[in-house]
């Protein structure tokens, strides 16, 4: 061999990750640091975080984050399993993950890490327990506040091989957790929006949130022939154009996490776009946000999915009559901007949840069957009427 010459692998050995058809089944958005006096601690102990699959495999591995931390952050063990109700796991399902071969990890600030694959079969719509043993007194600095299902956190302890634990408290957060992917051989959709993208006003342990509503519908009309998954990357209270600076578990902005949350996705194929009420409920009278400076944002995201391939579906905005931060002006604003996307067609596809959320005899006013109580979040019926106004003939054509 000539000096210098480094010795390569076959290209054929080399190259057999690009067969491995990984896509993301679960997923969500990691937002923090939250103001100290809200921040969840743990010491010495285990979480076990369920999530909900949309899609099956037959291997599975899962990305945790350490994005928003400053110092670093150790998993001690980490496993994951068929969750069969509240803190259980079904016996002979819980298996170890591994990171780099190693069965823990340090993710250093700003960072995560994805663990190794491991062989599980895993059903579509399978409830899935990762269970993450903290050896160490950690702050939650990276994690998703509104999870709307309960989380465990156990006694002091190394629980994470157990079937179940005795369990100190349940939180409604994911920390540290971000995504599931799986072996499916599909793709997926991302959802990236806020608050009613991310659920609120649904049933807490009930996944009935728009996107979960529509995993449901592609598998029972498309069948295992569409293998299409649903990633929900909603976070309450964000935006798309700025960050709130007194609000940082609202994340930053979808202008700014666009490429983690949406292009970085394994298998994503198309992102469905619902940001745009915080802008306008959150800018004071004196600087209302502008519909030219919405329109610039969204034009941004079409063409950051569109370099990489990605289908960009939009949506209108849906009516706030009732809500507290209503007023004439910022109505005026959200008028604007449904009228540009309607009428620009810039979008590959639109939703159209205004027509669908609003009362037909006060159109700027949600029905009030689809009312969580504070006239801008739909409840479940709600949530299901989105899901079942999306097209999935087009849907399916936009994610080969």
């Amino acid at each position: 061999m000539l000096a210098g010459t480094l010795a390569a692998a076959p290209i054929a050995a080399a190259q057999s990750w690009r067969s491995d058809g990984w896509c993301a089944t679960w997923g969500c958005a990691p937002a923090g640091p939250p103001p100290s006096a809200s921040t969840l601690s743990f010491s010495g102990q285990t979480l076990r975080l369920v999530v909900r699959a949309s899609i099956g495999g037959t291997r599975v591995r899962v990305r945790l984050s350490n994005e928003m931390g400053s110092t670093p952050l150790t998993i001690g063990a980490a496993q994951i399993g068929l969750r069969s109700s509240g803190v259980y796991v079904v016996a002979g399902s819980n298996l170890p993950l591994t990171f780099g071969g190693r069965t823990s990890v340090t993710l250093r600030p700003g960072t995560p890490a994805v663990s190794d694959p491991v062989f599980m079969q895993v059903p579509p719509f399978a409830d899935l327990a990762i269970s993450l043993y903290l050896p160490g007194t950690v702050a939650a600095t990276t994690y998703h506040r509104d999870a709307w299902q309960a989380n465990y956190v156990s006694t002091a302890g190394n629980f994470a091989a157990n079937t179940s634990f005795s369990v100190s408290r349940t939180i409604g957060a994911w920390p540290f957790l971000t995504e599931v992917d799986v072996n499916s051989g599909g793709g997926c959709i991302v959802a990236i929006g806020d608050s009613i993208t991310d659920g609120q006003g649904s049933g807490t342990n009930l996944n009935r949130r728009w996107p979960d509503y529509l995993a449901r519908r592609l598998q029972a009309e498309l069948g295992t022939s569409g293998r299409i998954g649903v990633v929900n990357r909603g976070i309450a209270g964000n935006q798309l154009l700025e960050d709130i600076p007194t609000a940082m578990q609202s994340g930053h902005d979808v202008l700014e996490r666009f490429d983690r949350d949406v292009l970085a996705t394994p298998g994503v194929r198309a992102v469905i776009v619902l940001s745009g009420i915080n802008d306008i409920v959150y800018s004071s009278g004196a600087n209302l946000v502008r519909v030219d400076e919405m329109v610039a944002g969204y034009r941004q995201l079409i063409a950051r999915a569109h370099a990489r391939g990605v289908a960009a579906l939009g949506a209108t905005l849906p009516p706030m009559l009732g809500f507290v931060y209503y007023n004439a002006a910022r109505e005026g604003v959200r008028q604007g901007i449904n009228n540009w996307l309607r009428s620009a067609n810039e979008f590959d596809t639109l939703l159209d949840w205004d027509q669908v959320l609003r009362d037909p005899a006060a159109p700027t006013r949600l029905r009030s069957a689809y009312n969580s109580g504070d006239w801008l979040h739909p409840n479940d019926v709600g949530y299901q009427a989105m899901a079942n106004a999306i097209p999935l003939g087009e849907l399916q054509q936009l994610v080969p």
